[in-house]
């Protein structure tokens, strides 16, 4: 057997492997003599038909089989002890073989991935927010805490504070649908007077056109599209089916105990406190992704490399359950293109700053996780007996230990962006937050 690589450019490479017969002989003569020993051929008893004749019925179909484990194998040890980083996989070059040759000679197309250097020290313009939860959001936790736990009395009739169940309908724009809103979250005092004093099963008309305030409320409400509610100006009906009024509950050791176990909270200043707490980890949390999601971004967007678009669009032909015509096959790989790219950055990082993921760690992470989870639900401190039959129980499941493993590398990442990328710190509420990542 003989392997040799070609390179065509900096991208792409043909490796030829060339078999002996002798390479194969071997094999092919010993699963040929393992068919005779079980071939059923009407006219002779099982183990005594012919070897000629268990050739000629099997002999080609073993023979493709054989040599292509050959191939497959070889060629993969071929990569590895090379050590050639490739895209996707080998592609066979399509050509008519002399099967009877005493030297078989065989072609693959492989893809390069390219050189390139990821420079964290150059990245610009990347904030890292600091998410603060002001005296208003924790106001208005405060409130839903007190409304969540407090008493709901039915009504007839529609006062201030109130919370409606309306069918909301407008033939022309196809809007029919149930849903209910505080009569608070109605924009204007004018159109919240409209529906006080209003009974159960009376209709209120008005202008969908700056109802609430937020116009993805308004998406709820109505139930349209994304698009179709952005300026929307149109007549609806809205027909009272119910009125609550919710009787908030007290502040009170009672609530506390609900919230937060036994002797944990025991003041309101206690239970601000509490909320600021859990909200910033969330915020934190949130801030964090941001921050990641900025810096692939701009790593994406700035090193610069090339692919082997050509040789990747042909593999997406040789990979897809369903066949592509070249056109698809460019489509899909513009769709998966940035993907990629990131794909290879990320490699580049973790095999650069070493950090990979050995069992250990695994294992160790996995062993955090679930003592903060036990936490959580009250068994703050487990046996340490009780967390590893956990965590063998959690690592058994290859699915788990895929998603466990990626979160690690993703907090890693994490550590690495914040140690080396340039960042400008800036402190927000969360609404502030959400107004400028995400513009709404």
């Amino acid at each position: 057997m003989n392997i040799t690589k070609k390179n065509v450019d900096a991208l792409n490479a043909v490796v030829t492997v060339e078999l002996a017969k002798a390479d194969f002989e071997g094999n092919v003569e010993n699963v040929l003599k393992n068919y005779r020993k079980t071939a059923n051929v009407p006219g002779f008893r099982k183990g005594q038909v012919p070897m000629s004749l268990v050739k000629k019925q099997y002999g080609m179909a073993v023979l493709f089989d054989e040599v292509n484990k050959l191939l497959q194998d070889n060629l993969n040890t071929y990569i590895n002890e090379e050590k050639l980083e490739i895209l996707g996989n080998p592609i066979p070059v399509v050509k008519d073989v002399d099967w009877d040759a005493d030297v078989l000679s065989f072609d693959f197309e492989l893809g390069l991935a390219p050189e390139f250097a990821v420079e964290l020290e150059n990245v610009k313009d990347v904030k890292k927010f600091n998410i603060v939860a002001d005296e208003t959001s924790i106001d208005e936790q405060v409130e839903y805490i007190q409304k969540q736990y407090g008493k709901i009395n039915k009504k007839e009739e529609v006062a201030e504070e109130d919370t409606l169940r309306v069918k909301v309908t407008n033939e022309a724009e196809g809007i029919d649908n149930e849903s209910s809103f505080e009569l608070s979250e109605i924009r204007t005092k004018t159109n919240q007077k409209k529906f006080i004093g209003k009974k159960v099963g009376d209709v209120v008309t008005l202008s969908t056109k700056g109802l609430f305030e937020d116009e993805h409320r308004l998406m709820d409400v109505l139930k349209v599209d994304h698009d179709k509610v952005h300026g929307l100006d149109v007549e609806v009906a809205f027909e009272i089916k119910d009125v609550f009024n919710q009787e908030k509950a007290e502040l009170n050791q009672e609530l506390y105990h609900k919230l937060f176990g036994e002797g944990k909270v025991s003041s309101e200043e206690e239970l601000r406190a509490k909320i600021k707490e859990e909200a910033e980890k969330q915020f934190a949390s949130q801030a964090d992704n941001q921050f990641t999601s900025a810096v692939v971004d701009y790593l994406v967007e700035n090193t610069k490399f090339e692919l082997p678009k050509e040789f990747l669009v042909k593999w997406l032909q040789t990979v897809s359950e369903k066949p592509l015509t070249a056109e698809e096959a460019e489509e899909e790989y513009n769709k998966s293109e940035k993907g990629l790219r990131y794909q290879l950055i990320e490699g580049k990082l973790i095999t650069g700053n070493q950090l990979q993921n050995t069992f250990e760690d695994i294992k160790g992470y996995a062993s955090n996780l679930i003592k903060e989870q036990m936490a959580m639900f009250g068994q703050a401190e487990p046996t340490e007996d009780q967390v590893e039959n956990i965590v063998a129980r959690v690592l058994s499941n290859q699915d788990e230990v895929k998603r466990i493993s990626e979160q690690l590398i993703n907090e890693k990442l994490l550590k690495l962006f914040s140690e080396k990328v340039p960042s400008t710190a800036k402190e927000v509420t969360y609404k502030e937050f959400v107004k400028e990542v995400y513009g709404e």
